[in-house]
Order: C-alpha cells, then structure tokens, then sequence
C-alpha cells in the first residue's frame, strides 16, 4: 500500500513564506519523479514544480520561478517545496504526487503521468 501525505501548509501573510513537505511510505521515492501541483477554488489543477529521481534536475511553473524551491532527501523519503514571498495568487490546496516515468520523456508537467497522489494541504496567504 502506497502512502503519499503532504504537510506544512497554513495561513501566512503575503511575502510570508512556507515549507511544504511530502512523504511516502509503501514506496521508495528516490526511484520516481515527485511533482507539485495546486488547485484553487473554480480553477483546474496546475503544475507547479517537479524534481527528478536523483535531485538533479527541477522544473517550475513560471509564476513560481525564483520564489519557489523544490528538493529532496531520499534518505528521508520526502520531498519538500520551500514556497517563498507568496503571493494571494498562490493560495490553493497543494498536491505532490509520484511519477515513474522517466525525466527524458517530460512528463513531469503532466498530471496524468502521476500515479499516487496525496490528499493535499491547504495553503492560504492574507493580503
């Protein structure tokens, strides 16, 4: 059984910044691309970020660039997305979730390709 949890997420004031963390168990995760995406209320679910299996190589929204880091430490089994000066704009529950496909084949932008996700966090920034 393959559990994916996300935490970190809560209400912070605009510039504020928040560390999200995402965990499995039932899977190892160093063997999988791990992306985050987020939903706001009315609007579909987007991609935000995505890291390959050895940390290597990252990828962003542009919305997010040089405000959001995505990392991880597979000794841990957790990925993590530090979300700096946020925006009202970045307020929407936030998903990661795990993709067994290969970074050559970008797949890592596309929902469909990942398989587990988790339940989300809700993050929520006060202008």
């Amino acid at each position: 059984q393959v559990h994916v949890v996300e935490s970190g997420g809560g209400l912070v004031q605009a510039g504020g910044s928040l560390r999200l963390s995402c965990a499995a168990s039932g899977r190892t995760f160093s063997t999988y691309i791990v992306g985050w995406f987020r939903q706001a209320p009315g609007k579909e679910r987007e991609f935000v970020a995505a890291i390959s299996r050895s940390g290597v190589m990252t990828d962003y929204v542009d919305s997010v660039k040089g405000r959001f880091s995505i990392s991880r430490d597979n000794a841990k089994n957790t990925v993590y997305l530090q979300m700096n000066s946020l925006k009202p704009e970045d307020m929407a529950v936030y998903y990661c979730a795990s993709n067994p496909q290969y970074w050559y084949t970008g797949s890592y932008n596309h929902d469909e390709a990942y398989d587990y996700w988790g339940q989300g966090t809700q993050v929520t920034v006060s202008s």
